[in-house]
C-alpha cells in the first residue's frame, strides 16, 4: 500500500510540475531559440556529433517502456496495454534507431539541448507507462478497447501522423546533395501549407496517441509537444520570410497548423 501510495503521489506530482515547466518553456521559446538544427548555436555550449546526440536523448523512451512493461508483467491485459503502447514504441524505435543514421552531413547538437531532451524523454516516458501498466483500472485497457471509437480513431490519426512525420523529414533531407550545408525552401508535401510540416506530422501522431489511450499523460505529452515545436515553428516560418521572400509569398505557408496558423 506505501508504495502504490508514493507512487500515486510522485505520478500526481510530476505531472502537475510538467504542465507548469512546459508553459514556462513555451513562453521562452519565443524570445531564445532552441539551439539544434537551423538555429544551432555555439552559445549553448559544447555540441558533438549529431548522430550520436539523438540515440542518447531518445533511448531513454524505449528503456524506461520496456523496463516498466518487463516489471508489469502481472498486469492485468498486459498484453492489450502493450500492443496499445506499441504505438509509442513504434514512433521510438524509428527515432532512435532509424532516423540517426538517414542524418546527412556533419552537423552536431549542443549538449545541453541533448541534456534537457532525455530528461524529457524520461520523464515522459515514466508518465505514460507507469499509467498504462501500473496505476490505470485494471478494467480500463481491455482487449474490448481495441475495437473501441477513440482507440481506432487514434491510431488512424497516428498513422497519418507518422507518415506525414517521417516523409516531410525525407522530403527536406533530400533537397541537400552530399556536402551541402545551404538552407533550402521546402515546398512540396505538406510544406506547401505549413513551414513546418514534420512538426505537424508529430503534433497529429500524439494527439492520435491521447485519443487511443484516453489518458491524462497522454495528453500532457500534446501539450508538450506543442510547448516545443509551436514557438520553433514560428521561428522557421519567420526565418523562411526572410530568406526567401519570393517563394513564402507564392506559397504563403502558416506555421505548424495548415490553413490556421
Amino acid at each position: 500500500m506505501t508504495f502504490a501510495y508514493n507512487l500515486q503521489m510522485l505520478f500526481n506530482f510530476t505531472m502537475i510540475a510538467m504542465l507548469i515547466i512546459g508553459f514556462l518553456c513555451f513562453v521562452a521559446l519565443f524570445f531564445v531559440k532552441a539551439g539544434y538544427g537551423k538555429f544551432r548555436s555555439n552559445s549553448w555550449g559544447p555540441s558533438f556529433n549529431n548522430k550520436i546526440a539523438w540515440i542518447i536523448m531518445e533511448v531513454p523512451t524505449l528503456i524506461v517502456m520496456i523496463s516498466i512493461i518487463i516489471l508489469s508483467k502481472d498486469k492485468a491485459y498486459i498484453f492489450s496495454r502493450i500492443i496499445i503502447v506499441s504505438l509509442f514504441l513504434f514512433h521510438y524505435v524509428q527515432r532512435t534507431l532509424i532516423f540517426p543514421f538517414l542524418i546527412r552531413g556533419k552537423s552536431k547538437m549542443p549538449f545541453t539541448i541533448v541534456l534537457m531532451g532525455f530528461i524529457f524523454n524520461t520523464i515522459n516516458a515514466f508518465l505514460i507507462g507507469t499509467w498504462i501498466f501500473i496505476l490505470s483500472p485494471d478494467n480500463m485497457y481491455t482487449y474490448e478497447w481495441l475495437s473501441s471509437p477513440q482507440f481506432i480513431i487514434g491510431t488512424i490519426i497516428f498513422a497519418f501522423g507518422f507518415f506525414v512525420n517521417v516523409s516531410s523529414d525525407s522530403y527536406i533531407r533530400s533537397l541537400r546533395k552530399p556536402g551541402d550545408t545551404n538552407h533550402y525552401f521546402p515546398c512540396k508535401g505538406f510544406y506547401k501549407y505549413v513551414c513546418s510540416a514534420n512538426y505537424f506530422g508529430e503534433l497529429l501522431e500524439w494527439t492520435g496517441f491521447a485519443i487511443a489511450t484516453w489518458a491524462l499523460p497522454s495528453l500532457l505529452f500534446v501539450y508538450w509537444t506543442a510547448c516545443n515545436l509551436v514557438p520553433r515553428a514560428h521561428a522557421i516560418h519567420k526565418s523562411y520570410k526572410e530568406e526567401f521572400p519570393k517563394e513564402f509569398n507564392e506559397y504563403k505557408p502558416k506555421r505548424i497548423i495548415p490553413f490556421i496558423f
